[in-house]
């Protein structure tokens, strides 16, 4: 992971990385602007430590012609701060060379909501024994509020289960099962924890942090056609520490 994020918005290195490159092969020519080779160079390792997994899956080379068309692409803005890489995976959806690579931009969300989840803020963690206190009143006419750090992703393709294997070093299971997934990360103590949990709880602490009710939410989630059991789903995402904690009132 790369913590030093750079801002490729900044107008000189937008001149430098919006320059036609002829090949990546020039950045090793005599002849080329070797400014512009380190900067481009410099901005595409710094994207291939944001997403490893996708560094990995495509290989040294491969990576490199995609980041530098994603670098030289236009950059959105993203409130305060510009983290490299955060248009990444919408680019590579409708990147012509990849496009039926559909697990790809998976993995690239993935890769940074690690990042996201490992730098956000500290929180106490909701547990199974705070929310056993209330009554259900106050359960379900409250709002449970998701940890700064939880971040909860759901693909229509195992862009989880790819991610997965290639994050914990482990070989895809053969024949991989091609159906969509859920993933939800949280943070104890510190470290980043993965998991697979199913669509209708990534809808669940959606409309949480949306700010519905308890109620409202559950409601939501069975209107939408999604399975979601309250008894069974709210203790494994309190047990995974998705929650910091449940107001009284529902914003």
């Amino acid at each position: 992971m790369n913590e030093g994020i750079q801002d490729i918005r900044s107008p000189f290195v937008r001149s430098i990385l919006e320059r036609a490159v002829p090949s990546l092969q020039a950045w090793h020519e005599p002849v080329f602007d070797s400014r512009h080779g380190a900067v481009l160079r410099g901005a595409i390792d710094a994207l291939a430590a944001n997403v490893p997994s996708l560094h990995r899956l495509l290989g040294g080379d491969a990576f490199d012609e995609v980041a530098a068309a994603f670098l030289r692409a236009p950059q959105p803005p993203h409130g305060r701060g510009f983290r490299l890489g955060a248009g990444l995976p919408g680019f590579l959806a409708s990147y012509p060379p990849l496009v039926e690579h559909d697990y790809l931009p998976g993995v690239a969300a993935l890769d940074l909501a690690w990042i996201e989840s490992h730098l956000a803020a500290e929180a106490k963690v909701l547990t199974t024994e705070d929310v056993f206190a209330l009554t259900a009143e106050q359960l379900l006419h409250g709002r449970l509020v998701p940890h700064p750090a939880t971040r909860w992703l759901t693909f229509t393709v195992p862009s989880f289960t790819i991610w997965r294997r290639q994050r914990e070093e482990r070989p895809l299971e053969e024949p991989l099962a091609w159906r969509g997934e859920s993933a939800l990360f949280v943070r104890r103590r510190g470290d980043v924890d993965w998991r697979a949990i199913e669509v209708g709880e990534a809808e669940f602490v959606a409309a949480c942090a949306a700010g519905q009710s308890c109620d409202d939410a559950l409601e939501s989630v069975l209107a939408g056609g999604s399975g979601f059991d309250l008894a069974l789903s709210l203790p494994r995402l309190l047990r995974a520490g998705a929650f910091t904690r449940i107001e009284a009132e529902a914003a």
